[in-house]
């Protein structure tokens, strides 16, 4: 199982649960996806109520969604070592590209439970689940639920995530989203959009998390306030995918690949095991100068700042060189 190409991979996937799908339906759907999402506005209707738009949603923002949720449950066990979950809520989960995404770094036992209030994202979601080598997503539970339908959730479960699902959400919506997931399972994980609006709907999310006595795991190597929550800035990262041959017709883009760019936050219960903090995480792209590497890092002590490396640092350098956006820094400061 893979989110790159071939078989068994989730591009594959979503080709195969598109047969069928003409290209200038899957462009015009995606081209009305694309409006909504920039539009900023809560929608008054699901996004994905018909099988045009949750075709389109499978070819556009389903592999996106799957590299960020990637990206970001890898960091979360990063900072929870030993920690791996036997059971998983994908909240608001479209055509499953979260659930993809972790159950391609669990055990193949793992129990996924995908809830999804449109018809046609669970049948398609299910199709492309289908191709799927893990037995784990191929037996998934799609479940048709509602949030504003006083539906509690099921549970419990040892992981909870909704990605990219705030953002459709009025204000008190999403205060009862974030309520329902932290009452469902001991970790939570949550992906919004890398926009200031995105970053702003997470901050919210990660206070009511901590008020709900949970511990934040990544990405904040702290418990404090954001550093970055000030005017003009804003916390988020990219995850870099391939685009399918699919996706680049749909999107009329030329370059083969795209870079993803989205906030989280993940967050565990006391007890679920202990966090492994870093020193720093780095929050911008290492600046690579002649025997010289410039980190942006969020600090342990909850302080923004920037961590020159020079090569006379010998050992450090070498691991400078090497880290990337959004990878955890655990020498001093």
């Amino acid at each position: 199982m893979s989110l790159a190409e071939g078989a068994g991979s989730l591009p594959a996937a979503v080709q195969v649960g598109l047969q069928g799908t003409g290209l200038a339906s899957l462009s015009a759907g995606v081209q009305r996806l694309m409006d909504a999402y920039r539009s900023g506005e809560v929608p008054a209707a699901p996004v994905l109520a018909s099988a045009r738009e949750a075709a389109a949603y499978a070819a556009y923002r389903m592999p996106a969604t799957a590299a960020a949720a990637s990206a970001a449950f890898a960091q979360m066990r990063r900072g929870l070592p030993g920690w791996t979950p036997a059971s998983v809520l994908d909240f608001g989960a479209g055509t499953g590209g979260a659930s993809w995404a972790i159950a391609d770094q669990l055990p193949a036992a793992a129990g996924l439970t995908l809830l999804e209030q449109s018809g046609e994202a669970i049948r398609l979601g299910r199709a492309i689940l289908a191709e799927s080598e893990s037995a784990a997503l191929r037996d998934a539970d799609w479940r048709h639920w509602r949030l504003d339908a006083g539906e509690t959730a099921p549970g419990p479960a040892d992981l909870a995530v909704a990605a990219y699902v705030l953002g459709e959400l009025t204000e008190q919506q999403q205060q009862r989203l974030t309520a329902l997931v932290a009452e469902a399972a001991a970790a939570v994980l949550l992906l919004e959009p890398g926009t200031p609006a995105g970053h702003r709907r997470v901050l919210v999310a990660r206070a009511r998390l901590l008020a709900a006595g949970y511990q934040v795991v990544a990405p904040c190597p702290h418990q404090l306030g954001c550093p970055l929550e000030v005017p003009g800035d804003w916390c988020h990262f990219a995850a870099r995918l391939q685009r399918s041959a699919t996706h680049r017709r749909v999107k009329g883009g030329e370059l083969s690949y795209e870079d993803e760019k989205f906030s989280y936050v993940a967050a565990v219960r006391p007890g679920v095991g202990q966090p492994d903090w870093p020193a720093g995480r780095v929050v911008r792209r290492p600046q690579q100068r002649k025997n010289l590497v410039v980190l942006d890092l969020c600090a342990s002590d909850g302080q923004a700042t920037k961590l020159p490396v020079g090569k006379s640092k010998g050992e450090a350098y070498r691991r400078a060189r090497k880290t990337s956006w959004g990878d955890r820094w655990d020498a001093a400061l």
